[in-house]
C-alpha cells in the first residue's frame, strides 16, 4: 500500500492506494494552516487509524507538491509514520512521459502525474480540467506526451473577489444555483459566478479543440471541484476527482520498479 499526497495551494489530499488502480482511503487537508512535523504526523495517524490500517501495511510514500514550502514537513512525516521510502514526483521524475513544452522543469508536479495518470487510465488525446485553486486545461497525448494548455483563475476566487472588493456583497457557497435568474443578492452572486465558471470552462475547451485539431480529444475533469462543475459542463465526458492520486500512485510504482 501507498500513501499519496498532493499538495496543492488550498488543499492537500491525501490518499491510500491498495495499487495504482485502487485508492481505498482519501482525506483533505488546508494547506493553508502551517502545522510542525509533530501536528501532522499525529493527524495522519489518526486518519489511518480511522481506517483500520496499520502503518506497516504501507510500504512507501509519494509526494506530489506545488507548495515547495510543505515538502519538508510531509517528508519528514511520512518517515515518521512508516520508517518508508518517500519519493517527491514532479518534472525531474524519470517517469514514461514527456513534457513537450518550452520550460519543462517549471511544470507543477500536479500536471506531471495528471499526465501519467491519463496515459495510462485512458490511452487517448486528453483535455483534462483540473478544477482546484485554479482551473487548469492540459493537452495530454495518447502517448503521454503533455503539450502545454491554459490556467485560469479557479472558481472560488470569483467569490472572494467579490467579497474583498464590495462593501455590501456576501460571501456565499459556490453551489449549483436553483436559477439563473437570482431573487435575492446571496442567489445572484451564486448564479453568476457559477454560470461565469461552467460558460468559460466550456469555451476554452472548444477554443483547445479547435486550435489543437482534435475534435473528439476525450474531457476530463478533476479536482476539488469537479464534482460541482463538471455535471453541468457540456464538453466533459469523465469526472474523476481522484486522477492525481492514480498518477502518484502509478508514479510510485514506476520509480520503485526502477530501483
Amino acid at each position: 500500500m501507498q500513501l499519496v499526497v498532493d499538495v496543492g495551494n488550498t488543499e492537500t489530499v491525501v490518499g491510500l492506494a491498495a495499487s495504482s488502480t485502487r485508492i481505498v482511503g482519501e482525506w483533505r487537508v488546508s494547506s493553508s494552516v502551517p502545522r510542525t512535523g509533530d501536528e501532522m504526523t499525529a493527524l495522519i495517524r489518526a486518519f489511518l487509524a480511522g481506517e483500520n490500517v496499520n502503518e506497516w501495511e504501507i510500504v512507501r510514500g509519494v509526494v506530489g507538491s506545488v507548495v515547495p514550502s510543505a515538502n519538508y514537513v510531509w517528508n519528514k512525516t511520512i518517515r515518521t509514520i512508516t520508517g518508508v521510502p518517500v519519493m517527491t514526483v514532479g518534472p525531474h521524475s524519470d517517469l514514461p512521459i514527456s513534457l513537450d513544452v518550452e520550460e519543462p522543469l517549471t511544470v507543477g508536479a500536479d500536471r506531471v502525474v495528471n499526465t501519467l495518470a491519463t496515459k495510462e487510465m485512458f490511452g487517448r488525446d486528453t483535455i483534462v480540467v483540473d478544477l482546484g485553486t485554479a482551473t487548469t486545461f492540459d493537452c495530454i497525448t495518447a502517448d503521454g506526451a503533455f503539450l502545454g494548455g491554459a490556467i485560469s483563475p479557479g472558481l472560488r476566487a470569483g467569490l472572494e473577489w467579490l467579497s474583498a472588493r464590495t462593501a455590501k456583497l456576501p460571501r456565499v457557497e459556490l453551489r449549483p444555483p436553483l436559477a439563473v435568474i437570482g431573487r435575492r443578492t446571496e442567489a445572484c452572486i451564486q448564479s453568476g459566478v457559477f454560470y461565469q465558471a461552467v460558460e468559460s470552462i466550456d469555451g476554452i475547451v472548444s477554443r483547445i479543440r479547435e486550435e489543437w485539431q482534435r475534435p473528439d480529444a476525450l474531457v476530463v475533469a478533476t479536482g476539488g471541484f469537479a464534482s460541482t462543475i463538471a455535471p453541468h459542463l457540456k464538453t466533459v465526458e469523465v469526472i474523476e476527482p481522484l486522477l492525481t492520486l492514480y498518477g502518484l500512485a502509478i508514479a510510485g510504482e514506476h520509480l520503485a520498479s526502477l530501483e
